[in-house]
């Protein structure tokens, strides 16, 4: 009987690490591709005989895609199955990938782009597969790769675009794009394991509706503000709708069993400080992934400020923040076992505090830039990496797709308020382009500083509850012991 143990753990071993391996990939692909056009706009733009405002419709329909689809498709992974739901998701992704490629205007491109946006639902289901599928001893360590890998893949996109868009036509982004995607859907197929437990009830038809709409009110308001103008009545009309269409989601959901939305949870403190963990972790990495390319390519000449690089170089100069970011998110595993979860997600935002307050003193050096954003990437590595852990101690098993896919979506929004933020400091410099002064990009970081700093006060209230063991795999045998904030 002894020999029993060992001989059928290797195996069960050897498939956790082949399903942490695909799932790795998945992540990785949908991470890079996220960010890879963002240094290509301009070149999309030529490429497609297209205005700024259009180009710009490229990532916004990407970001509302992504944050009406993920919640519903994480729900639908803890009622259907959450290895069903991750391969319909790669699919259409890899449809939406070869329609990108095939693409002739612009028209076609954005109904590309809103396929491909479904992707973002693999972080969510991809810690729920982990949850279920790994034993525990090696859940941390697993949730804070797959989390580093997706900063990570999002720093390393804005590198690979660069080198496409410098050196290739724009499709070959979207060729690299349909080939991993093709990789990341076999290996799912291959590794992923079926699931052993769902969540009962149906799909919340009212709640799904609601919140689509609440979000697609607000995310495009924030997203045409700067160009719309802020105080437009179409700018304000969709923040008013966004508004009444999630108090009418809150009316609805308490009042039904299977609510998208578990209101008496998004209300818990631990839980709603780690959405708003996510919330603010977006919108400070936003700041830094338009501030430093736009610094780095603007020429010096007239103002004094820049460096003059190509799209490539300006994204060389962040890689070794991008990098940082997994080692960063494998170690959270350890620290949290070792300290609780609060301290690396405080940790990583005092980091990114320190590292936005040296860019806002000094940032005219190449150096500069590259020693300040790797110190960005430890901090970005520990707080992404510790966001799944706080939600895996909250909430059951049968609801971490669900529970994650709003937590990305939190995190989702922030993004589109960063961006949005950014975009009018940016426009209040009423400066020519190309010839934004430094005081510009100064305020961008102390910016980043003021989320940063937030990021730590709400990871102290993120404090982890006492839960009942939901499953065998996911906690029968791990002690819990309660925490309260100091």
């Amino acid at each position: 009987m002894s020999a029993a143990g060992p001989d059928g753990a290797a195996p069960a071993e050897a498939n956790g690490g082949k399903t942490l391996a695909a799932l790795v990939v998945a992540v990785f692909v949908y991470a890079l591709m996220q960010t890879v056009v963002v240094p290509a706009l301009k070149v999309l733009e030529t490429g497609l005989h297209t205005t700024s405002a259009a180009a710009a419709w490229i990532l916004t329909a990407f970001l509302l895609s992504s944050a009406v689809l993920t919640p519903v498709l994480g729900r639908l992974g803890d009622q259907y199955g959450k290895r069903r739901v991750i391969l319909a998701v790669l699919a259409v992704y890899t449809v939406g990938m070869a329609g990108a490629v095939a693409s002739q205007n612009i028209g076609q491109l954005i109904a590309a782009r809103v396929l491909q946006g479904a992707a973002l639902a693999v972080v969510p289901l991809s810690m729920a597969i982990l949850r279920e599928a790994l034993p525990v001893r090696r859940l941390p360590f697993a949730m804070g790769l797959v989390s580093g890998v997706v900063g990570a893949g999002a720093g390393a996109g804005l590198i690979v675009g660069g080198l496409l868009a410098d050196h290739l036509s724009w499709r070959w982004l979207f060729v690299l794009g349909t080939v991993l995607a093709l990789v990341s859907l076999v290996l799912a197929a291959l590794w992923v394991p079926a699931d052993r437990r769902t969540a009962p009830g149906g799909i919340d038809m009212p709640g799904t509706v609601l919140l689509g709409g609440s979000l697609v009110a607000i995310l495009l308001a924030l997203a045409k503000g700067p160009s719309w103008g802020w105080s437009s009545g179409r700018v304000l009309g969709l923040l008013a709708i966004g508004v009444v269409l999630f108090v009418a989601l809150v009316a609805v959901e308490r009042s039904r069993r299977d609510a998208l939305i578990d209101v008496a949870e998004l209300a818990d403190r631990p839980m709603l400080m780690t959405h708003m963990a996510a919330f603010l972790f977006g919108a400070g990495s936003y700041f830094f992934y338009l501030a430093l390319p736009l610094y780095a390519q603007q020429r010096p000449a007239g103002t004094g400020v820049g460096f003059g690089a190509s799209v490539t170089e300006a994204g060389l100069l962040m890689l070794a923040g991008a990098l940082a970011v997994i080692p960063a998110g494998m170690a959270v595993g350890r620290l949290a076992t070792a300290l609780g979860p609060r301290w690396p997600m405080a940790g990583g935002f005092t980091l990114i505090t320190a590292a936005s307050v040296l860019f806002a003193l000094a940032h005219d050096h190449k150096w500069q830039h590259a020693v300040f954003y790797a110190v960005v990437g430890v901090g970005t590595g520990l707080v992404i990496g510790v966001l799944p852990k706080l939600i895996a101690d909250i909430v059951p098993l049968e609801r971490t797709g669900t529970a994650n896919g709003l937590n990305n979506i939190a995190r989702t929004v922030g993004s589109a308020v960063g961006t949005a933020l950014a975009a009018a400091v940016i426009a209040s410099a009423n400066a020519p382009r190309g010839a934004t002064p430094d005081s510009t990009y100064t305020t961008l970081f102390w910016l980043a500083a003021a989320a940063g700093a937030l990021g730590v006060v709400a990871a102290f209230l993120a404090v982890r509850r006492r839960v009942a063991a939901d499953a065998p795999a996911a906690g029968a045998a791990r002690p819990q012991q309660p925490q309260t904030a100091k």
